[in-house]
């Protein structure tokens, strides 16, 4: 699998994230409380809202627009609402951040 650097990990403030722009959209990278980093498509399935600007809680997040709870380790919508993004294979070499760019391009087709 072809990965690809996206910066390090105290680049993300804990229970925060940060977008990476990549030829197929933005990607929100998320840092959970415990280090835990997710890397899912930085939309809504509801609305489009940046998923990036929502509330970090556990392994999920909120979205900032309609409260959608997105799952960052299965990009599904939880609860009653129904829907899904796409997630990101991550790897963490040390400091480091790499994201799978075959992952990318072939979810992308």
């Amino acid at each position: 699998m072809d990965w690809i650097s996206i910066g390090s990990l105290s680049d993300i403030p804990r229970r925060g994230a940060r977008c990476v722009d990549t030829p197929e959209g933005k990607i929100a990278v998320f840092r959970t409380q415990d280090d835990q980093v997710y890397a899912i498509d930085d939309h809504c399935p509801h609305r489009g809202g940046p998923l990036s600007q929502g509330i970090v809680h556990g392994t999920a997040v909120t979205c900032p627009l309609h409260n959608w709870v997105i799952s960052l380790e299965t990009g599904k919508a939880l609860g009653a609402d129904e829907g899904a993004v796409r997630t990101l294979p991550v790897r963490i070499e040390g400091e480091l951040l790499f994201i799978a760019l075959k992952a990318l391009a072939s979810r992308a087709a």
